[in-house]
């Protein structure tokens, strides 16, 4: 809720929100957000070690399966009935020394987790947003696929894939009144970001040098949280098939 406007109507007031990743780093402050704005929240990840906020339903699932799809899809719609919003944070990769000694395992765990756990509660959730003609969907990308670095070719391959595909579904919904948009964070203080770039320092040395960011700082979780809150609101009501870049300019534009 915007500070200084007590008064003010929280603007997610009943609605019904599904989150990935929600435990920690930009899940856990989306779903935070959410929350304040009168969301009813629902949030994920694969064991209950880092709890959910407070005022959030928790399930755990793997999110890398179909059978975590499903786990979450049924509990949403056990808790919800219905659910109006759906935010795909769910994501990571480890890094490799290079591109060409990522393993096939390695490929398909980070095409399941980035790519395909989207694509597969989309396809259990959404039909009941068409239905409705009503409902938000977010995917979260990654500002690393300008340009794609080896190391991590895996994790952005499927990001551009996940955009890529958020596209082509905005195509099919929108005419249902369903918005389907991407946002896409540069280098956020999140815990896995922050490891990511560690073991990409310590396998590389100075081999690996990470732009500076102009605006002077890492994004916040909380930056993030609030590029997500924009798009799912009615704020954003003429707003699908878009890419909201959050990264402080740190990259160059395609």
């Amino acid at each position: 809720m915007a500070v200084g406007n007590e008064s003010a109507v929280p603007e997610l007031k009943g609605k019904r929100a599904v989150v990935t990743g929600g435990t920690r780093g930009i899940g856990a402050a989306v779903v935070r957000r959410f929350l304040e704005e009168g969301a009813e929240v629902l949030t994920t990840a694969r064991s209950a070690t880092s709890p959910a906020p407070d005022g959030a339903a928790f399930v755990a699932a793997d999110m890398r399966t179909p059978a975590g799809a499903r786990t979450l899809a049924t509990a949403a719609r056990e808790q919800f009935g219905s659910v109006d919003i759906l935010v795909h944070n769910a994501g990571g990769a480890g890094p490799s020394d290079s591109a060409l000694t990522i393993s096939e395992e390695e490929w398909q765990n980070v095409l399941d987790l980035n790519l395909l756990s989207a694509v597969r509660l989309d396809a259990l959730l959404a039909p009941g947003m068409r239905e409705r003609r009503s409902g938000a969907i977010v995917h979260v990308s990654s500002a690393g696929i300008f340009p794609p670095p080896p190391q991590v070719l895996h994790y952005t391959a499927a990001k551009a894939a996940l955009e890529n595909y958020s596209r082509g579904l905005t195509t099919e919904l929108a005419p249902f009144g369903v918005r389907v948009n991407v946002v896409t964070p540069g280098r956020t203080a999140t815990p896995g970001g922050v490891q990511t770039r560690q073991e990409v320092a310590l396998q590389h040395g100075d081999a690996i040098a990470f732009p500076e960011v102009p605006l002077g700082r890492d994004g916040s979780p909380e930056d993030l949280a609030e590029a997500v809150l924009f798009l799912v609101s009615d704020r954003a009501s003429w707003i699908a098939g878009g890419n909201l870049v959050v990264d402080g300019a740190e990259f160059p534009r395609r």
